[in-house]
């Protein structure tokens, strides 16, 4: 069997005691039952030159892993990576600060990363490189190992080419999407996104639907969406409510409804119009003054770029806001915290909720959704509320979908979920739970080996 090779922005070390969230490491726990060597940032920034990884062995796994010094990780990670190509492929160009010192700075950390992976890999490797941070390393990798098999999953959206031509290097950028062998989406809208603005920049031929050639090269572009493991999630959901964390949250209730949303304090989650929707629901609904309670995780993330900074001081503002005009002395209607909460803690949390709250304003798939529904009781289950822009909306379509850009829509969803009966929702966890227990993490991970390797 050839080995895989991920190829990532961060790497999941065995050595990491911090508890995990989800991410990377939880979708791809299928992929690394088999021998495999996973690459990428340490996420740690040093002066010392480090010319090869720094290797840990567990097992089967092989981790390595490179600092970024001082100058990479401003102009690769702060720069390029996240306020040019995240903002321009959530749909922002409005947000995009492109830099040609930072472009040049992401093509030298990724041909750094090469030249210290290339020395690690053998003939008959699988490389399975993840979303934008070192989305060139494909190109660079197959020009000195040619016989390998190389492929690339986008896990963020991919905007229309009006939008993705915006960036002054965005053929450059396609070009280097074009050097794998599989390119994988995860949504048809993605795929049709990228296909069009590959054809407006190169001479491409679409063989099929899954199959485009670009000069002798044949290419399968896929659709299979990131999955989680809903039985193993829903064990972890049964077992954490009766923890610590979920007794506090249901002692400090009293009685009340939970609505819940989480995810990383990031400006494409929407959250300042999800308060805003929750307030107008508060107003337009006073029956439910002090009988519903609105938790709210937002993990800080990204904390030296200067949009997130922004960004944390604007909702600290409008949480702050909601709460003195709506608290009364026993009750705060939004509690928010911005720490990152433990994936087993929040199964727990979920189960509790009777609505789940995900309503970003653009999402490659978004698994919060699908652990929300895996986490509840079959019995009494919650109902999810979803935005029309998530990925995950294309095949959840039992949940109630929402336009986030219209806080009197989503105010009237909260109603909806809140006065919902016991059968409708029943009915509609049983067809999201059964969307969520087919669309595995597993099959995913299958799925692109399969084609990475050839197989399909």
């Amino acid at each position: 069997m050839p080995r895989l090779v991920i190829v990532s922005n961060r790497v999941s070390l065995p050595s990491d005691r911090k508890p995990k969230s989800g991410g990377l490491a939880v979708a791809l726990q299928e992929a690394l039952k088999g021998e495999a060597l996973w690459f990428g940032w340490s996420g740690q920034v040093s002066d010392e030159v480090q010319n090869k990884a720094l290797i840990e062995t567990r097992k089967n796994l092989v981790f390595a892993t490179l600092d970024l010094k001082p100058e990479e990780h401003r102009r690769h990670y702060q720069g390029f990576a996240n306020s040019c190509m995240f903002p321009l492929l959530l749909y922002r160009p409005d947000l995009m600060i492109f830099r040609r010192d930072d472009l040049q700075g992401y093509l030298s950390v990724c041909g750094r990363f090469v030249e210290a992976l290339a020395p690690l890999l053998k003939d008959d490797d699988l490389v399975w490189v993840h979303d934008n941070h070192l989305l060139a390393v494909g190109r660079t990798l197959r020009a000195a190992k040619s016989a390998r098999r190389y492929g690339f999953f986008l896990h963020i959206p991919f905007p229309p080419y009006p939008v993705f031509t915006v960036l002054p290097c965005a053929k450059s950028i396609v070009g280097d999407l074009l050097a794998y062998d599989v390119i994988g989406f995860q949504t048809e809208l993605d795929r049709e996104n990228f296909l069009g603005t590959a054809s407006f920049l190169f001479d491409i031929e679409r063989l099929s639907d899954t199959e485009i050639r670009h000069k002798a090269q044949r290419i399968q572009v896929l659709v299979q969406p990131v999955g989680i493991d809903a039985k193993g999630f829903a064990r972890a959901a049964e077992r954490a409510v009766n923890g610590d964390m979920a007794r506090r949250l249901k002692d400090s209730l009293a009685g009340r409804k939970l609505i819940i949303a989480a995810e990383r304090l990031d400006y494409s989650k929407g959250l300042a119009l999800r308060f805003s929707a929750f307030a107008r629901f508060l107003d337009r609904n006073p029956q439910f003054r002090q009988k519903v309670s609105f938790l709210q995780v937002a993990a800080r993330s990204r904390e030296d770029v200067a949009e997130y900074q922004r960004l944390k001081r604007e909702m600290d503002g409008i949480v702050g806001d909601i709460n003195g005009r709506h608290a009364e002395y026993d009750w705060v209607p939004i509690r928010y915290i911005t720490r990152s909460v433990a994936r087993g803690v929040l199964a727990g949390l979920f189960r509790s909720a009777a609505v789940g709250l995900v309503t970003p304003l653009r999402d490659g798939l978004n698994l919060v959704c699908k652990e929300y529904v895996a986490a509840q009781d079959a019995a009494d289950p919650g109902v999810l509320i979803l935005s029309r822009f998530a990925g995950a909306a294309d095949t959840m379509t039992d949940a109630l979908i929402v336009n986030p850009h219209d806080p009197d829509g989503v105010a009237e969803a909260i109603n909806k979920a809140m006065t919902m009966p016991l059968e409708e929702r029943a009915e509609r966890w049983g067809r999201l739970f059964e969307v969520v227990r087919t669309q595995s993490a597993a099959l995913w991970c299958r799925t692109f080996v399969d084609a990475i390797a050839g197989k399909t």
